[in-house]
């Protein structure tokens, strides 16, 4: 427990919004600039970034342009974790999938029961697009599947692909806790996953399929290495963005190469599964 003393803190920033789809908003803006995790009480939103990463002056100009005000509170780590597992729910992805904690009874008639540790990174199962993810690779054979996870945060849809009976998973993140946390859900999970901290994947070869739930912009950034990683008739499965973005991506996808097969959403959020190939 000593080692947490040199873990970093981290902001907490809350904003009293005026409607849903302006928070909803925030939240892809605010998850482009390093913000970690969110929770939503009505209208309030609560974001967390770690603490050397925080930048006053970015976060106010992003309030005035949306009219709105925010106060901060800076939480120590191991506040953070006990606050984070006093609040963590088990999530239920139909009877498809169920994630929970380990201080969580067992799920029953699930197909897939993952288990996680709740730390400070993304992908729980609570949010919409984790939800939607997970919906959507529900619709596709993984067995002997070749996977990529693009911004695996906690490891869930890495560990979720090897349930599934993928041959091999290779997720990656950029972030170091993100790293750390998804290794330990993995080994508490059973399940062999190649884990890389990295900022992209280029020089990794062709995946079957990539599953990528991050934020817009990394989406578009990595668009050329999204091609190189696929193959005639591999899938992706992209979420992290809003509904006023739908158009945007499938028209830039289209464009190199990518069908547009499925379309969901959830409050607001988006998830694309593409297939390599105008045929596929």
């Amino acid at each position: 427990m000593q080692a947490l003393l040199f873990m970093p803190n981290y902001t907490e920033i809350n904003i009293n919004t005026h409607s849903q789809e302006q928070l909803e908003l925030l939240v892809a803006e605010l998850s482009g600039m390093d913000y970690y995790a969110f929770e939503e009480n009505g209208h309030i939103l609560s974001a967390f970034i770690m603490e050397e990463n925080y930048n006053e002056d970015t976060l106010d100009i992003l309030c005035r342009k949306h009219h709105l005000s925010f106060s901060k509170t800076l939480i120590p780590t191991i506040n953070w974790n006990q606050k984070w597992e006093q609040e963590f729910s088990p999530v239920m992805v139909e009877d498809f999938a169920g994630i929970r904690a380990t201080f969580h009874p067992p799920i029953e008639k699930v197909q897939h029961e993952i288990i996680i540790t709740p730390k400070m990174s993304f992908g729980t199962g609570h949010h919409a697009t984790t939800f939607l993810m997970i919906q959507a690779m529900k619709e596709f054979d993984f067995t002997d599947k070749k996977v990529l996870d693009f911004g695996t945060g906690t490891g869930i849809l890495a560990i979720l692909s090897k349930r599934m009976g993928a041959i091999s998973v290779t997720a990656i993140d950029n972030d170091e806790n993100s790293i750390e946390n998804a290794k330990e859900n993995i080994i508490i999970n059973h399940t062999p996953v190649q884990i890389l901290q990295a900022d992209n994947f280029s020089g990794l070869g062709a995946f079957d399929i990539i599953l990528a739930n991050i934020n817009l912009n990394t989406i578009l950034a990595n668009q050329a290495d999204l091609k190189l990683a696929a193959h005639s008739g591999s899938l992706l499965i992209i979420s992290g963005f809003l509904q006023g973005d739908q158009d945007k991506l499938v028209r830039e996808f289209s464009n190199i190469g990518f069908t547009c097969k499925s379309v969901s959403t959830k409050e607001s959020w988006v998830c694309i599964t593409f297939a390599m190939g105008k045929d596929s």
